[in-house]
């Protein structure tokens, strides 16, 4: 834990918490049917951003040996990150989205601005909370990849289950199976290319699947 109060960590997370604070303001004012005021969301969400950023600054390169951010990662991962991404987002576009979107259409954009404010939202914050920060903590808790991997995507579908099967988003069966199986193949993804290529080659593979939602009807 004494990583965790380094003054280089600590410096990092306040930074990289208060872009994250900062890139996911338009999401939050868009939610208009919140019960609390925006100052306390973008707080709220600006401690746990900078918590969050701690964990993976303070640990993911001292068990995984590889920095946070690095744009050395070849032309073949980049490649094989690419086509992965824009085949999954077909995958999606086509057999996913139609039906998801009938039963949650608050998670579907109405219009370009939306779009952006999703996006960055989902770059800045729910993939840090989903993948980058768990897989560092639990790195730690572990001190290795064996244990690590499956528990962060074993996160995330933990994380999907609490959200769609809420009795304010109730889904079918078959549709949460389906969801599901997308969550685990996209966690385990993101784990791997966050391994090989650190947040910003997760941070592309995402902006890759959230551009599917900029085709839709």
């Amino acid at each position: 834990m004494r990583s965790l109060a380094q003054p280089a960590v600590l410096k990092s997370a306040l930074i990289a918490g208060l872009l994250s604070a900062a890139v996911s303001y338009p999401r939050l004012s868009q939610w208009h049917g919140s019960p609390y005021p925006l100052w306390y969301l973008e707080s709220l969400l600006l401690v746990g951003a900078v918590v969050l950023w701690a964990f993976v600054f303070a640990w993911h390169t001292q068990y995984t040996r590889r920095p946070v951010f690095t744009l050395n990662f070849g032309w073949r991962l980049f490649a094989l990150t690419t086509a992965s991404g824009l085949l999954l987002t077909l995958a999606l576009h086509w057999w996913v989205d139609p039906w998801l979107r009938a039963q949650a259409p608050q998670d579907y954009p109405a219009d370009l601005e939306q779009w952006l404010a999703m996006t960055l939202f989902s770059l800045a914050f729910t993939q840090l909370f989903l993948v980058v920060a768990p897989f560092a903590w639990l790195l730690r808790l572990s001190r290795g990849n064996t244990m690590a991997v499956p528990l962060t995507v074993l996160f995330g579908a933990v994380a999907l289950f609490v959200k769609f099967r809420s009795p304010s988003t109730p889904l079918p069966p078959g549709m949460f199976a389906a969801l599901l199986a997308a969550r685990l193949v996209l966690s385990l993804a993101s784990v791997y290319l966050l391994l090989r290529g650190g947040v910003l080659l997760v941070w592309w593979w995402g902006l890759l699947l959230q551009g599917r939602l900029l085709f839709q009807p």
